[in-house]
């Protein structure tokens, strides 16, 4: 398992590898809570030093919260740049969720204090960013850059739905972290919706909630 994992690790910083002797200076990015019904989404550009190797680096959703909460100081200590940005639930709802994340990944690229040459972007969308991008679906099983930018943008979000948690206690955010889950559903039917909910998200969901309710 070990082996399998070091090798998993040296994929990821070999792709960086071979794009920065192509284009130079590259950064990752990606987001968090593109699916959740409630909160902000987030996003996290990344400029890792090509001579840095952070073990144990991989997808955000492949590891433990303990281990994404270590490598999260990680990234930070020793990441060239670095930066994480929202967007919010007005601008979610307003502008719609993949809109709404391709604005947070720009706001995440344009806070980088360092200039790249390059951007990976997880995924099969990019925003439209002042330098030349390239998307990479599964690029967080992929790049250790766009993996660095998963771990920050995920662990960012946890724990901005932690707090949440505090203000909202009967939507129980600190177990689904917003996610449309069995419990956060049944939290929806006895409560009704927050202003921290993204309406959007709910319309078909009360729609047929209202149908069901008349004998449809």
């Amino acid at each position: 398992m070990e082996k399998s994992r070091s090798k998993d690790l040296s994929k990821l910083y070999q792709f960086d590898n071979i794009v920065r002797k192509e284009v130079g200076v590259i950064c990752g990015i990606d987001e968090a809570g593109r699916g959740p019904l409630a909160g902000d989404v987030y996003a996290a550009a990344v400029i890792l030093p090509a001579d840095v190797v952070i073990e144990g680096l991989d997808d955000s959703k492949k590891l433990t919260e303990k281990k994404r909460e270590q490598l999260f100081d990680e990234i930070i200590e020793k990441a060239e740049s670095y930066c994480i940005a929202t967007a919010s639930i007005d601008e979610i709802d307003s502008l719609n969720i993949l809109n709404a994340t391709m604005l947070a990944m720009t706001r995440a690229f344009d806070g980088l204090s360092e200039k790249a040459d390059m951007a990976l972007i997880d995924g099969n969308k990019s925003p439209q960013l002042k330098v030349k991008t390239e998307t990479v679906v599964k690029g967080d099983a992929t790049s250790a850059s766009i993996a660095a930018a998963s771990i920050l943008a995920k662990v960012s979000r946890d724990r901005y739905m932690k707090e949440i948690a505090l203000k909202y206690p009967q939507y129980q955010f600190e177990k689904h972290k917003g996610y449309g889950t069995k419990l956060h559903y049944q939290m929806l039917d006895e409560y009704g919706a927050s202003d921290i909910h993204r309406k959007s998200f709910l319309v078909k969901y009360y729609a047929a909630k209202e149908k069901e309710n008349n004998g449809g």
